[in-house]
């Protein structure tokens, strides 16, 4: 289990093997490589620096392959968060999922 965090800083949830969970339980993602796409195969972002999620707005539109998401989880206590990172030009922070 592996914690990452928003580019803007907030604790988004954590990597387990090739899977995107919230720290609040929630199945969100399979990870390729370093970019992630939701169960209906869209994208939604990368990871950078290891721990930072962010989304290239030129790759909104790339497809990975769809799957059916795990049953929740027991969240888990949301880890600290930390100070964002100026934003790249091309890019927008990733997507609030938790709750959803």
């Amino acid at each position: 289990m592996k914690w990452l965090w928003t580019w803007d800083g907030q604790c988004f949830g954590y990597r387990d093997h090739e899977d995107l969970w919230t720290y609040d339980g929630k199945h969100v993602g399979k990870i390729s490589g370093t970019d992630i796409y939701d169960s209906k195969g869209d994208y939604l972002g990368e990871i950078i620096n290891k721990e930072r999620l962010i989304t290239c707005k030129s790759k909104k539109h790339d497809r990975g392959y769809s799957f059916t998401p795990y049953a929740n989880r027991e969240g888990i206590t949301k880890n600290i968060d930390y100070a964002g990172y100026a934003m790249y030009v091309g890019y927008e922070d990733f997507p609030k999922l938790e709750g959803k």
